[in-house]
Parts: C-alpha cells; structure tokens; sequence
C-alpha cells in the first residue's frame, strides 16, 4: 500500500519543480500607467527594425547624438502605445513587459482628434523634424491605412487589427508572441460568435 506524501513533501516537490522551470505568464491588458515601460519595451523590440527606425534614421537627424535619435524613436512608440490602451488593446507579457502586442478591434482607430491629443499623437505629428513628419504623417500613415483598405476590402470596417508585435531581446525563444496572438485570435473568435 502506498504512503500518501506529507504535506513537508508536497510542498518541497512543488518549490523544486518551480525553481526548474520558469514561470508561465499570460497576456494582460496594459494600464495607461504602464505606457512608459511597455513603449520602452517596444522600442527594444523595434531597434534595428528598417521601418520603425524609417522615422528617426533621416538627414536631418543624422548629426543627432545616438541618445537623442533614440529618444524620438521612443517618443513615436510611448504615442502608439497609450493611443491603444485608450482605443484598442495593448497588451503585455512576461516579467518585465517583455512581449508587447498592439491590436484595434473592428470599428476603432487611433487617428481620432480626441484619441490624438490624449494620447500625444497630435503633438507627435506636428512636433517630429520636418523629414521624420513627413514620412511619418504623408508616407507611412496613409500608405498603411491604404493597404490594409485594399486588402480588406469590405470587411476593413468588420476586422481587428495586430498593429505591432514584438519581443524585447531577453524575451524572445519563449512562446511570448504566440501567447499575445492566441489572446487576438480568441477575441476575434468571440467577436464573431456574438455578431
């Protein structure tokens, strides 16, 4: 007949297995007061992104200091950030916002003014080196609002949105991105069931 184990032993087995693996997070919803740590957590995660960096990299920043470049650079993404915590959904994952997902549900946008302002994007906009404004506000906006029309089609309106995605170096290699994705594609599941 076995021994059912004490309760010192349970315990101790438990604490053993949690220092062998490391711990299972799950997406969360940001807070508007954790903008600051999950953009600096983007801006990790987007640092030698072509694209991203499309905004900063220009002539007119050229001379900048490396420090400076990357203030703007973190500036732009701190905006997108808390314009979806106010509008859509910005979520995180792992220990120290180590995963990063941005997605807009059908029927929303960013580019409201009310949306603008409180996030700083109207700011952003009109405040960006004369180069970085107009690739940002007369290349890059329209060029992504106009893809995802043609692409979508009619269901432009009907469809959520993953805006941005990433992983900052030290949280990559541990399922983070497909976690955020499986919480889209769960929203999008019940959206759909109850439309």
């Amino acid at each position: 007949m076995e021994e059912t184990p004490k309760m010192s032993q349970v315990s101790s087995s438990s604490s053993a297995q949690s220092e062998r693996s490391p711990p299972m997070y799950e997406p969360r919803i940001l807070r508007r007061d954790e903008v600051d740590a999950a953009a600096a957590s983007l801006a990790d995660a987007f640092a030698k992104d072509d694209v991203a960096m499309y905004f900063v990299e220009t002539d007119e920043t050229k001379h900048w200091t490396a420090e400076r470049r990357w203030q703007l650079h973190l500036r732009i993404m701190r905006c997108i950030v808390d314009a979806h915590c106010l509008e859509g959904y910005a979520l995180t994952i792992g220990p120290n916002y180590d995963g990063i997902a941005l997605w807009m549900p059908p029927g929303k946008t960013m580019d409201g003014w009310c949306t603008a302002i409180r996030s700083g994007l109207a700011w952003l906009r009109a405040t960006l080196p004369r180069e970085s404004r107009i690739r940002f506000n007369n290349e890059f906006l329209p060029l992504l609002h106009h893809t995802k029309q043609e692409t979508l089609g009619q269901n432009d309106n009907d469809s959520w949105y993953l805006v941005y995605i990433g992983t900052r170096e030290e949280g990559r290699h541990k399922g983070y991105c497909k976690k955020l994705i499986k919480w889209g594609t769960k929203q999008v599941s019940e959206w759909k069931a109850s439309s």
